[in-house]
């Protein structure tokens, strides 16, 4: 596949810290619930930065899935594409986000950033050091799948639903976490 067509999800977030795994989290339902096709990289970025720097280069399409502070209300599900990404990063959105910040500076130094930006964030209702989304975040989860699902159908991806969801690594953790709490 050419570079520049090339289409790169990531899943950036700390799933220890509550609803700053959000966006790992979005990705893995999205290949949970969705039949992604071969061609189309998804990858757990978790809370790492110099890593991302050869998946990113010279992707067409970038899309990051992310906690995000905007100051708008816990919940709200926000969506920011090229232009807009770089007023993105003047005021502090994520934990990580001085990394993705400057490994998208160090690419377009370089002339090896992506194409196209996408972010889909969502801001976290609670950030406390606990494996697991908080019931908020959880029920705003899905919408955020879907608005991955429908960046990528905007690129002409087919996303048919799987019959019966994968398993959720993180999700299980979680699971098995709050029953050992509550024994």
């Amino acid at each position: 596949m050419d570079p520049k067509s090339s289409i790169l999800v990531i899943g950036m977030g700390n799933v220890l810290m509550q609803d700053e795994g959000v966006g790992v989290r979005a990705v893995e339902e999205l290949e949970s619930r969705y039949m992604v096709p071969p061609e189309i990289e998804l990858m757990d970025g978790g809370t790492t930065g110099t890593e991302l720097l050869e998946p990113m280069r010279g992707a067409g399409h970038l899309i990051v899935a992310d906690a995000v502070n905007t100051g708008a209300a816990a919940g709200t599900l926000v969506r920011l594409a090229d232009d807009e990404v770089p007023a993105f990063f003047q005021m502090k959105l994520s934990n990580h986000q001085l990394g993705l910040s400057d490994l998208l500076a160090l690419l377009t130094l370089t002339g090896e950033a992506p194409a196209h930006v996408t972010i889909v964030g969502m801001v976290p209702h609670h950030l406390e050091n606990k494996l697991g989304l908080s019931d908020e975040a959880k029920r705003g989860l899905p919408e955020m799948v879907r608005m991955l699902v429908r960046e990528l159908e905007g690129l002409g991806v087919e996303l048919p639903e799987r019959p019966e969801p994968l398993p959720c690594y993180w999700a299980e953790q979680a699971r098995l976490e709050a029953a050992k709490a509550c024994a």
